[in-house]
């Protein structure tokens, strides 16, 4: 969901956004005998073929294939899909789907993710939002976890408060339980 929202904001800011890997198979490090192992992998082997895609094809191509990703894994419940599947219903060759077997992308995704864990520390999950605060200083933070995306002009509140925050020294964190699931909406 916040994808989707930094998708929407993205134009009404002028952002150009890249979309980096984060890969919780090395963040959470799951034991091989549990059930949250084979999922984990599954998208880590994924995001292998997204990093084959962006050194060949760059950031548009990322984009596609990251959004395929997302309507197939949480619009049609489908956590299964070959990779080769998913390239070709964006237009990319086929062949990337090598990628998924090839741990040579892992070096990539490991250093993707410390950008992202250098900016905002390690005890933290996805979403990473990077950026340059107003002084030019990078800055991140983890989050916004969100269940849908703001409508009307919330989408555009959320964001200009939150770089607010993120610019300002001395502010760490902010967290409430989250009492619903995210709400994904049409198929986009």
């Amino acid at each position: 969901m916040t994808a989707r929202w930094v998708a929407d904001v993205a134009p009404q800011r002028d952002l150009k956004v890249t979309w980096k890997s984060i890969s919780l198979y090395f963040k959470n490090e799951p034991a091989p005998d549990s059930d949250y192992h084979d999922p984990v992998l599954y998208t880590h082997k994924l995001l292998r073929v997204l990093e084959a895609v962006r050194a060949a094809e760059g950031e548009d191509k990322v984009f596609d294939l990251y959004w395929e990703y997302g309507r197939r894994i949480h619009h049609d419940k489908d956590r299964s899909f070959s990779a080769a599947d998913a390239l070709a219903a964006v237009g990319l060759d086929t062949s990337y789907a090598d990628a998924f077997e090839a741990e040579k992308w892992d070096s990539v995704i490991r250093s993707a993710m410390d950008e992202g864990l250098a900016l905002c520390g390690n005890d933290v999950g996805t979403p990473i939002l990077g950026f340059d605060d107003e002084n030019g200083r990078r800055v991140g933070y983890f989050g916004p976890v969100i269940t849908r995306v703001p409508p009307g002009d919330g989408g555009l509140k959320l964001w200009d408060g939150l770089m607010t925050m993120a610019s300002i020294d001395g502010f760490w964190e902010i967290k409430r339980t989250r009492t619903e699931r995210p709400e994904f909406g049409e198929r986009p």
